[in-house]
């Protein structure tokens, strides 16, 4: 709009100075407008980049690059020196200076085992990363539909304000007319009040859904609108078996991989450490009356080192073994909540073509018959008050379908990891 505007204003002669304000004006308020709409798209952004749970996940990565650092290294060397038969009696043995080098041998490719162990810990920290990531962006849609259907219900809100205000004036008309006792008068002014409450109490809704959105990037003010008509942009989605086969991908299960990985990987580790670790030892060694260099060369054997280990194997073996079960566990729940998520959804979306193409039209025709007959006193107050309050009801309940439609469909999207619909979705963008 900002350049649809200005491509415009090229069009037209040069305006005098209070135009040029005019249009500078009006070209601030759309740009001011503009900030203050948040759409979906910059929700997720913020709340990405700026999360605090995710940002723990790089000081997560820095630990474990630094473990796999550690783990790629080769066994130390050492220096180990020493001085026998410095002081005695005059018949002791010469001294002897030994320095040696010495450090350990090891076997079975253990420092491999540990470089792949250290490398599935990183993967396996990546797969929770996505998870987080999917959670949060579904807490986001989630927050969002909030966000738009309290501005929703305020609208109704007026709506409705407006209506008992109307239904007020019908009802004092009447009054003067002597057409109607004076308690209606009392009843339509008692209904005005508690309109003018609901509007209140759910404009203090709707300030609470937005900062609970702000919070997931940190904000503790929510200076922005939604786009609330995006809650009824709502198309038929994918079926249940093409859900279910993108679920499949899910990162949640993707995790499990990486963790079975890890968990095959430090098994891996613990059965080479059972293999032997040879100490060696190279150095010279030398007496000093007879002033004689030697060279020796030291050999260190643990004994039993299979079986001292054999707990650890038995413990990786099993933790492998639990996260095998763990995940198909997991899958089923998955079918679980998807299936859950893909009929709720279902008969939201249709509740909500319900309400549009069918209830709300007869009701507000209906609204429209009894106040006319309730002014000609073919009607009571009595059936007045049911018919506006049946037209709200249906109203609000096509928002909350709406709603739960969008909720769901956040569900289904972290669930599978992708849009509900096939070729597009209207609300995520």
């Amino acid at each position: 709009m900002f350049s649809a505007a200005i491509r415009w204003c090229h069009q037209l002669p040069f305006p005098g100075p209070a135009a040029l304000l005019a249009v500078l004006l009006l070209l601030l308020s759309h740009a001011a407008a503009a900030r203050d709409t948040l759409s979906l798209v910059d929700a997720i952004d913020r709340a990405l980049n700026e999360n605090p749970q995710l940002a723990v996940f790089r000081f997560r990565e820095a630990a474990l690059m630094g473990k796999a650092q550690t783990a790629a290294q080769r066994p130390p060397l050492s220096i180990r020196s020493e001085l026998e038969n410095v002081a005695g009696s005059s018949d002791a043995p010469e001294a002897e200076l030994t320095i040696a080098l010495s450090s350990v041998l090891e076997l079975g490719n253990q420092r491999l085992a540990r470089v792949n162990a250290a490398q599935a810990s990183i993967d396996l920290l990546a797969a929770e990363q996505q998870v987080q990531a999917l959670d949060l962006l579904g807490e986001v849609i989630r927050r969002y539909v909030e966000v738009a259907a309290a501005t929703e219900r305020v609208s109704l809100a007026g709506q409705a304000l407006r209506i008992a205000e109307q239904a007020l004036e019908a009802v004092s008309q009447r009054v003067r007319a002597a057409a109607a006792p004076q308690a209606e008068q009392l009843r339509a002014e008692a209904a005005l009040a508690e309109s003018r409450l609901t509007l209140q109490a759910e404009r203090r809704q709707l300030d609470f859904h937005r900062r609970a959105l702000a919070a997931l990037w940190g904000a503790t003010e929510a200076g922005f609108d939604v786009d609330s008509s995006a809650l009824y942009r709502i198309e038929p989605g994918a079926g249940f078996p093409e859900l279910y086969a993108r679920a499949e991908e899910n990162p949640a299960l993707t995790k499990f991989a990486s963790d079975e990985r890890l968990r095959a990987m430090e098994l891996r580790m613990r059965e080479t450490e059972s293999n032997l670790d040879i100490g060696w030892a190279v150095g010279v060694r030398r007496f000093s009356e007879s002033d004689e260099t030697t060279l020796i060369a030291l050999a260190e054997l643990p004994l039993f080192s299979g079986r001292r280990n054999a707990g650890a194997v038995a413990s990786a073996t099993a933790e492998l073994e639990r996260i095998a079960v763990e995940r198909k566990a997991a899958r089923l729940q998955i079918y679980s909540q998807l299936f859950r998520a893909y009929s709720g959804r279902e008969q939201a979306v249709a509740a909500v073509h319900s309400f549009d193409r069918d209830i709300i039209p007869a009701l507000r025709a209906a609204l429209r018959e009894v106040e006319l007959a309730y002014r000609r006193g073919r009607y009571s107050y009595l059936e007045l008050v049911s018919a506006r309050r049946e037209l709200i009801a249906a109203q609000r309940a096509k928002i909350e379908s709406a709603a739960a439609a969008l909720r769901y469909g956040a569900e289904i999207e972290q669930l599978t990891a992708a849009p509900v619909l096939p070729a597009g979705q209207a609300f995520s963008k």
